[in-house]
């Protein structure tokens, strides 16, 4: 796996950490608001599981790439294209919420990459089913962070629909 395996584990990193570094004052307080959501996870858990999601997606790409022979012929065009839009999505996804936050435009971004990430399952499963298999658990954090983003979407338009803080 040693040193192609590596760097697909790693790639994915990058964005998340250009991100960081430009708006990480921005991203730590996202759900600290009494009026957000009370089951929003909290930053840390965040940026725990974002880093899982992108190390695995990347080792799947990675199985992709090799069982397709490895480097950068027409036969991985489609499969490893795919994954370079979805992850560019994925990104800008994250730009959106935690730097410009516009949840509706986020939620909208979501919806396209939720799109492409079961496109891209189905086309990787022939390939390597492992990578398929990989794939299902950003499925079900993007299913989360839409739940979570069309919260924040509709309280950002209709304050009637935003939780009261509970206090004594």
């Amino acid at each position: 796996m040693w040193p192609q395996g590596v760097i697909f584990v790693v790639f994915p990193q990058l964005g998340p950490i250009l991100i960081w570094l430009f708006a990480g004052h921005q991203t730590s307080g996202w759900c600290k608001d009494p009026k957000k959501l009370p089951w929003c996870p909290l930053h840390k858990v965040l940026l725990l599981v974002w880093t899982a999601i992108y190390s695995v997606m990347g080792y799947a790409s990675y199985l992709v790439w090799k069982d397709l022979g490895g480097g950068f012929r027409r036969p991985l065009a489609l499969p490893l294209g795919l994954y370079a839009v979805q992850l560019t999505i994925s990104w800008t996804i994250l730009v959106l919420l935690f730097a410009a936050h516009t949840y509706g435009l986020a939620l909208l971004h979501l919806l396209l990459l939720y799109g492409l990430v079961v496109s891209m399952a189905l086309i990787w499963q022939p390939i390597n089913k492992l990578a398929a298999l990989l794939l299902l658990p950003y499925l079900a954090w993007l299913i989360v962070t839409a739940s979570i983003t069309y919260h924040l979407w509709r309280d950002s338009l209709c304050p009637d629909h935003q939780p009261q803080p509970t206090g004594h």
